[in-house]
């Protein structure tokens, strides 16, 4: 044990293998991990921080995708009972089997990290924080605010799941190969609302997206665009007392729950007055 040659990484797989003990130290100590605490890691690369994770945690599930690296950690990690290896893509790994409380802890892989990030916030039943390795222009957008540049769909959709919080950066020098970004861990703290309901949620994901399609014309315009009804635009907007000339950027997340309700609630009355009429 312990003899295997580290695996090289593979570049379409976007493995950085994080090298840095003092990342890994800042990363578990953010998490604020209990032996009463159960973890899921995807991507553990090398094992660096799937090491902590089990010396801090009562149980940690680690996925996989790359089959030498889960051969590697299977021959490495013989020590840790507390460890389940899965050979697997998070993609499709049934996250809702994982135990209620699971804390998300990863060095996620850049080119899938945005699909990966909203697959585990849809899981809010089961995963209540996340501590998650970024490219730093993501962290950025994440916690960007309505007036900024960065401020977008994954802003809104994000926050919309999640308290979050921009934790430190992290420099290329800290990985193995050597990114040619700037990395930065942040801290989610799942909500549980009332506006998650599927529905509502869905709901509110298309207006947000629609929203933002057209990112230089007004709202009502760009949701016109991407066939909202204009006139029950501009009668919620006037509801909330919005500008009828704000655009999407502008908007703050409780401003895009309100005018999402405004909108499907005008369009539930619309259908009723036209089944009032048929009748």
């Amino acid at each position: 044990m312990g003899d295997s040659p580290l695996p090289a990484a593979i570049k379409r797989l976007g493995q950085n293998f994080l090298i840095d003990p003092n990342i890994v130290r800042k990363i578990v100590t953010l998490a604020e991990l209990s032996r009463n605490d159960s973890v899921l890691e995807i991507g553990p690369g090398r094992g660096i921080l799937t090491d902590a994770l089990c010396q801090s945690a009562g149980r940690v599930t680690a996925i996989e995708i790359d089959p030498r690296l889960h051969a590697y950690l299977t021959e490495r990690h013989t020590q840790f009972p507390n460890l389940t290896l899965v050979l697997g893509d998070a993609m499709t790994y049934p996250i809702e089997q994982l135990p209620p409380g699971t804390i998300a802890i990863s060095n996620l892989p850049y080119y899938l990290s945005t699909p990966l990030l909203f697959r585990l916030l849809e899981q809010q039943q089961r995963i209540t924080r996340l501590v998650l390795m970024l490219q730093n222009e993501v962290a950025d957008r994440l916690v960007a605010q309505s007036g900024s540049s960065d401020y977008g769909v994954l802003s809104v959709m994000a926050q919309y799941s999640a308290d979050i919080t921009k934790a430190f950066k992290v420099s290329p020098q800290c990985f193995r190969p050597r990114p040619n970004v700037d990395s930065a861990v942040v801290l989610l703290r799942t909500k549980s609302r009332i506006e998650q309901m599927r529905e509502r949620r869905d709901q509110f994901a298309t207006l947000v997206r629609a929203a933002f399609a057209h990112r230089r014309k007004t709202l009502v315009n760009s949701l016109r665009d991407q066939g909202y009804d204009q006139h029950q635009v501009i009668a919620a907007l006037t509801a909330l007392h919005l500008s009828l000339s704000v655009r999407a950027e502008n908007l703050s997340l409780d401003e895009f729950i309100a005018l999402t309700h405004q909108i499907h609630g005008l369009s539930h009355s619309s259908r009723l007055q036209q089944l009032d009429q048929l009748s």
